[in-house]
């Protein structure tokens, strides 16, 4: 049996060539293409809020449309 060497960190190292065959990798595309999703959201949700205090929307009001407290938003966007 052939084993296949990547870089270690993958675990790809491990992978025995003659047990698993060759797979689409449809899925693994799907996940990095989610991730990529998730990022330029989170982006965009840090965008708004710095533009929503640059306008001169509250803490209370940007909780709000975050459903969660001032306190909250403050905390988790305040240093943007």
């Amino acid at each position: 049996m052939t084993v296949t060497k990547h870089d270690e960190s993958t675990g790809l190292d491990r992978i025995e060539v003659g047990t698993h065959p060759a797979r689409d990798a449809v899925h693994f595309r799907r996940i990095l293409a989610a991730r990529k999703s998730v990022a330029e959201a989170e982006q965009e949700l840090r965008d708004a809020v710095r533009d929503a205090r640059a306008a001169g929307d509250s803490w209370s009001m940007i909780g709000a449309a975050l459903d969660t407290t001032r306190q909250a938003a403050h905390q988790r966007f305040g240093r943007d």
